[in-house]
């Protein structure tokens, strides 16, 4: 990239889904998790570009050329009463780090946020990934100190959600 080199953001489309599908293969390969990634392009084309996406991409490219992605969703904090947005994954290719890409990526999703009432960004961050750490320090997103992410998923979370309640019904 030279001092030339013309870095544009857009809403990701339909058209960009291959090349989103390639970056998170290539995000969790950079982790170490490639393995993890079961998605397919056809889950990211059905959930990301359907009748109700569930969540949005922002694509960041430099002359015209895929440089990194920011893929986020809505969210809503009852204690604050506000919403906010949550950041999945935050990919630049590995030619392009170091020139604020990701930062000019995360600004634009926070200012879209703001601009339609919300009041935070949430997000996380792989417990090995130090590099991914200190860059989200360094813009002043903070790791909380009082929350921990809990989840389930596959057989266990088919399990969970198919089990009958027990519960005392009033």
């Amino acid at each position: 990239m030279t001092a030339s080199s013309k870095v544009t953001l857009r809403p990701g489309s339909i058209d960009d889904v291959e090349t989103i599908h390639t970056a998170l293969l290539k995000l969790g390969t950079h982790i170490g998790a490639h393995q993890e990634i079961v998605s397919t392009v056809d889950d990211l084309r059905r959930y990301g570009f359907g009748e109700k996406p569930a969540f949005s991409t922002l694509i960041a490219e430099v002359d015209g050329e895929f440089a990194g992605l920011c893929l986020s969703f809505p969210i809503f904090s009852t204690w604050m009463g506000r919403p906010g947005v949550y950041v999945q994954d935050l990919y630049v290719e590995d030619r392009f780090r170091g020139r604020k890409i990701g930062e000019r990526l995360l600004r634009r999703v926070a200012a879209e946020c703001r601009r339609d009432g919300g009041v935070y960004l949430r997000l996380s961050v792989d417990t090995d990934n130090e590099g991914a750490k200190a860059f989200y320090e360094r813009l002043g997103i903070g790791w909380s100190s009082y929350e921990q992410t809990q989840k389930i998923i596959g057989d266990a979370f088919f399990a969970f959600a198919d089990a009958p309640e027990n519960v005392e019904q009033q």
